[in-house]
């Protein structure tokens, strides 16, 4: 089954005095392009963290964040008394006159007047937040399955609607061939010159051999098997289904420079649209 590299996943978990929140999402990419934005708590655990969404993810434009609200009564952040008590000082002798309340709102807007005690990393909070990453990591997984549920539907549709044109321009076949000779015969006529008829049917046979699309009938329907194939294995990536379309590409392109027929030339150009439809959804395909 084929995943599509577009996808999102969520998962929160309350700790006692902290919400944690895990936020994953992809886009199509040629390889692995991760953004991990994370608090700065746990920026020594960011290398570990970044193998394991590596070897989760494969391919894909991915930003992991990890938001953290606190919860708790409390703060962290404190005032630097020391420092506050050391303004209001200096600034009693440049303004004597003024009462203790200005002095303190003055000093409390002064440098340094706030500190962050800085937390230490908490081993069980940690490993109750590997699971909530891990879950993240598998609803984006799962979203990414999902999508590529659709991205299958929609390639065995336009498969088939390549293969359908492609019927039809094979039952234009004798017609086209016979206006060739048509075409042909109303020429020489017109030249009013004497025609050796066996060296005219060889040439004529020549000429149609060169512009005969057998070959790339059976070249192209195997192309259209062996893709249809390729998503239903277990090793479906897009860079392999990449490759199978530029193959249909070189069949129908070489169809529709020999076709020497209008309706013909139609049909191509309509199986050249399919086609296109697919290989802009094969970006999207892991």
């Amino acid at each position: 089954m084929i995943q599509s590299m577009t996808g999102f996943g969520k998962a929160t978990l309350q700790l006692p005095t902290k919400k944690i929140t895990v936020e994953v999402k992809s886009l199509n990419s040629k390889g692995l392009d991760l953004n991990v934005r994370m608090p700065s708590l746990y920026r020594e655990m960011e290398l570990g963290l970044r193998n394991q969404i590596a070897l989760k993810m494969e391919r894909g434009k991915v930003d992991f964040s990890i938001f953290i609200e606190s919860t708790a009564e409390q703060t962290s952040t404190k005032v630097n008394v020391p420092i506050v008590k050391g303004y209001i000082n200096q600034l009693r002798e440049v303004y004597p006159d003024a009462d203790e309340t200005e002095l303190m709102k003055m000093a409390i807007r002064m440098p340094d007047t706030m500190k962050i005690e800085r937390d230490e990393i908490d081993e069980n909070d940690w490993i109750q937040i590997q699971t909530v990453i891990e879950e993240a990591l598998q609803n984006i997984l799962t979203f990414r399955r999902d999508e590529g549920m659709s991205l299958e539907k929609e390639f065995q549709l336009r498969i088939g609607n390549i293969r359908q044109y492609m019927t039809e321009a094979l039952a234009l076949d004798p017609e086209r061939v016979q206006a060739i000779k048509d075409r042909l015969q109303t020429a020489i006529s017109e030249l009013k010159v004497n025609v050796d008829e066996n060296r005219f049917e060889q040439e004529l046979i020549y000429y149609l051999e060169k512009l005969d699309i057998t070959e790339e009938k059976v070249r192209l329907t195997n192309h259209l098997d062996y893709f249809l194939e390729t998503i239903n294995g277990t090793e479906a990536n897009g860079r392999k289904l990449g490759f199978i379309t530029q193959e249909m590409g070189r069949e129908i392109n070489t169809m529709g420079s020999k076709s020497n027929h209008a309706q013909m030339q139609k049909l191509v150009v309509q199986m050249k649209d399919e086609l296109e439809k697919i290989k802009e959804q094969v970006l999207n395909v892991l």
